[in-house]
C-alpha cells in the first residue's frame, strides 16, 4: 500500500490577496509546497495528491507540480467540482472535505498538510515512521510548540490540544487572533483566553490510516445535513478527528516537534519566510 501525501491547495488566499500557492521564494524560484514534497518524498511517501480548485489548474501545474509528475504518482482533485456550493458562495466547505475528495484515490496511510505552510523535514520523518508502526484507529498529528507557529504580520488561527499524560489528543479547541502581547509576555486570542506559548497546536500535519475516509464521508453528511444553504460555513479537519475521539472510533498522538513553523497568510509574511528559508539553508 502507498503512503499518500494529500496537499490542500484550494484555499481563495482572501488575506493574502492573490494565489499565494504560487509565491516563489529563493534564487531557484520555490514555492513554499516545493519544500513541503522535497521532505515528503525524503520520507519516503509514494503518491503526491494535490486538492485545488479548477480555475487555478494550469498555474498551479506550471509552477509547482508538474516537474513532480515524473517523479513520483500524481494525482489531481478539484475540490470546488467534488460538492456542489449553494448560490452565491464561492469558498469551499473546508479542509475536511478537502481531505475527503480524495477518498477514491487512497488505498494506504495518509498525511494531510496545507500547501502554504513549511512544516520542516523532521515531521514528515515521524509521519512516515508513525505509518509503518500504526493500523486502523490509529491517528497522528504533528505537535507544534504554539510560540513557534505566530505571525508576525498580524493574528493567526490556531487548534490548541488538549493531551493526556500518554501524548494522546483529548481535544481540540480553535482559537482566532492568536499574537504575542509583548506587555503581558502571553499569547492573547480574540476569544479573551491567554496562553504561555508552550502549548501544543495543530498545523493541519495529519497522519491517517485509510479507514478515516469512511468516517469523514458520515461526518460530512452530518455537516451538509445542517449546512448545505451556509454561505460560511466550513467542515473543519481538526473537528472531524474530535468527532471519531469523543464517539471512541479513534485515538490520535500528538507527535511533538521543536520544528518552527512558517506560513503564508499575509503578503508581508513573504520577506520574513524568504529569509527564514535562507537562514535554514533552502533558499
Amino acid at each position: 500500500m502507498k503512503k499518500t501525501l494529500v496537499a490542500m491547495a484550494a484555499g481563495m488566499g482572501s488575506r493574502f490577496g492573490g494565489l499565494k500557492q504560487a509565491a516563489k521564494f529563493g534564487k531557484h524560484g520555490k514555492v513554499i509546497l516545493d519544500f513541503a514534497l522535497e521532505d515528503a518524498m525524503a520520507a519516503g511517501m509514494d503518491k503526491l495528491v494535490f486538492v485545488i480548485r479548477k480555475d487555478i489548474e494550469k498555474l498551479f501545474r506550471d509552477d509547482v507540480s508538474k516537474k513532480y509528475e515524473s517523479l513520483i504518482d500524481v494525482d489531481y482533485v478539484f475540490q470546488d467540482l467534488s460538492s456542489k456550493l449553494p448560490l452565491g458562495r464561492s469558498k469551499p466547505w473546508g479542509t475536511g472535505h478537502a481531505v475527503l475528495c480524495c477518498a477514491n484515490l487512497i488505498n494506504g496511510p495518509l498525511l494531510a498538510i496545507n500547501a502554504d505552510d513549511y512544516y520542516g523535514p523532521g515531521v514528515y520523518l515521524q509521519s512516515a515512521s508513525f505509518m509503518d508502526k500504526h493500523g486502523d484507529g490509529e491517528y497522528a498529528l504533528a505537535g507544534y510548540k504554539l510560540s513557534n507557529t505566530l505571525s508576525e504580520n498580524g493574528g493567526v488561527s490556531r487548534g490548541v490540544c488538549k493531551a493526556s499524560e500518554n501524548m494522546h489528543l483529548e481535544n481540540i479547541r480553535e482559537f482566532s487572533n492568536l499574537k504575542f502581547d509583548a506587555k503581558k509576555g502571553l499569547v492573547t486570542s480574540a476569544e479573551g483566553e491567554e496562553f504561555s506559548g508552550e502549548e501544543f497546536v495543530s498545523l493541519n500535519f495529519w497522519t491517517f490510516s485509510k479507514d478515516f475516509m469512511n468516517l469523514l464521508g458520515q461526518y460530512f453528511d452530518d455537516f451538509m445535513a445542517l449546512n448545505h444553504s451556509s454561505q460560511k460555513a466550513e467542515f473543519y479537519l481538526p473537528s472531524a478527528v474530535d468527532t471519531a475521539i469523543r464517539q471512541g472510533c479513534a485515538t490520535a498522538e500528538i507527535l511533538p516537534t521543536n520544528e518552527k513553523w512558517q506560513g503564508v497568510t499575509y503578503k508581508e509574511d513573504l520577506p520574513i519566510v524568504e529569509k527564514f528559508l535562507s537562514d535554514c539553508g533552502r533558499a
